[in-house]
């Protein structure tokens, strides 16, 4: 099913893990050079919290990033009446509107202090996997296809809802087809992804939920399953993302956080997703994103990948495309290329 002419380097970015392919031409996917390393975030914070320990100011310098893990340690270090300070475009990592920026108590500029520790912000880690994979004597691959959440350009209302907004007009675009998920370019209100894509022009950038749940059909199991219908589930460490799907068409689809999420709800949910009963507002007010359904699929085949789906899915079918359920959204990424990047050739 993955079958690239050309090397590519596949990036799934997560709250808590990037998650990392190198794909080579003649080299079995098993046999493959894979990562899975602290994510961009989780590094971020480490950075942010040394310079709590030593009593520094933070400076805040690159891109627009994914928050979690780095926009708690920038709260924590602000409490203990440490100043923080961020360029324009460094800031957008904290919230779209400068002014709720500031209303944190970061001062924006374009200079760092001379005392302050100057943090790096970015999604795309290229300088530090060059290093990894040149200390193994690896080449770094000619393309790249890197995955990253992006809600959206939401500076005045909430992000959850625009993010959502945003996947319903595209799978309305595509007539509910898989791929209208993944678009390549993204859109320019994805804001996150247009970062990456200005730190690495030319690859192909998009969205991490479903990107792991186009890997899970790399799963042979699952690809069968998907033919009569099938839930796809995707429980990662920030959100979990549902599908109900016959073949590449979606029927409904619903995401949340997986923090507020436990086996009874996340089954309710998927009941409700699969009879075509589960609105929108339900899941908003309970703190996820939203659903959508175009028509109810019957059908009791639930399949689950991600870091969480044991904890909230264990009796489900747990895809393992090519053997590794961690790097389902990379071989996501690879069939993505294969399909919007090769087959145009």
């Amino acid at each position: 099913m993955i079958d690239l002419t050309t090397s590519l380097l596949a990036i799934d970015v997560g709250r808590g893990t990037q998650d990392i392919l190198v794909y080579e031409p003649g080299r079995s996917i098993e046999n493959s050079i894979k990562l899975v390393l602290p994510s961009p975030t989780v590094v971020t914070a480490g950075k942010i919290q040394e310079a709590t320990r030593a009593g520094l100011p933070v400076f805040l310098d690159g891109y627009l990033m994914g928050g979690g893990a780095n926009t708690g340690a920038i709260r924590k270090h602000l409490s203990r009446g440490l100043p923080v300070y961020a360029t324009p475009e460094a800031a957008g990592t904290l919230h779209d509107d400068p002014e709720r920026v500031r209303a944190m108590g970061v001062e924006i500029r374009a200079d760092p202090p001379g005392d302050a520790a100057i943090v790096r912000t970015t999604d795309y880690m290229e300088p530090e996997l060059r290093q990894a994979l040149a200390l193994f004597g690896v080449d770094y691959p000619e393309n790249v296809a890197i995955a990253v959440q992006d809600h959206g350009y939401s500076p005045h209302r909430s992000n959850r809802i625009h993010r959502f907004e945003l996947m319903r007009d595209r799978l309305d675009a595509g007539d509910w087809d898989l791929l209208s998920l993944a678009s390549d370019p993204p859109i320019a209100d994805m804001t996150r992804m247009q970062a990456v894509l200005r730190q690495a022009p030319g690859a192909l950038v998009t969205d991490t939920g479903p990107v792991a749940l186009i890997g899970a059909l790399c799963d042979p199991v699952v690809r069968r399953m998907a033919k009569a219908g099938v839930t796809l589930v995707n429980a990662g460490n920030g959100h979990t993302l549902c599908f109900t799907l016959r073949r590449q068409e979606i029927h409904g689809l619903f995401e949340h956080h997986t923090g507020a999420l436990d086996p009874e709800k996340l089954q309710h949910y998927i009941r409700r997703l699969a009879d075509g009963t589960l609105t929108s507002e339900e899941v908003f007010d309970d703190g996820g994103h939203g659903a959508a359904v175009r028509k109810p699929l019957a059908t009791d085949a639930v399949v689950v990948t991600g870091p969480n789906r044991l904890r909230l899915l264990p009796e489900a079918y747990q895809a393992a495309p090519f053997g590794d359920m961690m790097l389902s959204g990379c071989f996501g990424l690879a069939y993505l290329w294969k399909v919007f990047r090769e087959t145009t050739l």
